[in-house]
């Protein structure tokens, strides 16, 4: 069964940090999604209209202060 995901289509100069950041309020947590689109090139820059998964990240209750929704998936 595949990890659950969103799907996150790109605009001009997006970048993966910066996507990380949208999605998870930290930058440093990319990997994740670059781990789970394996088959687009890694670029500084992201081509606008591309497709990606955003996996939804598992954390423990006492790190859900203030954090998105989706991040909280379980």
């Amino acid at each position: 069964m595949a990890a659950p995901s969103i799907v996150h289509i790109t605009t001009v100069g997006e970048r993966w940090d910066l996507i990380a950041w949208n999605y998870y309020g930290d930058p440093t947590l990319y990997s994740a999604i670059i781990l789970a689109n394996n088959s687009i090139p890694i670029s500084p820059v992201l081509p606008a209209g591309t497709q990606l998964l955003i996996p939804l990240l598992q954390v423990s209750p006492a790190q859900t202060v203030n954090l998105p929704p989706w991040k909280t998936a379980s």
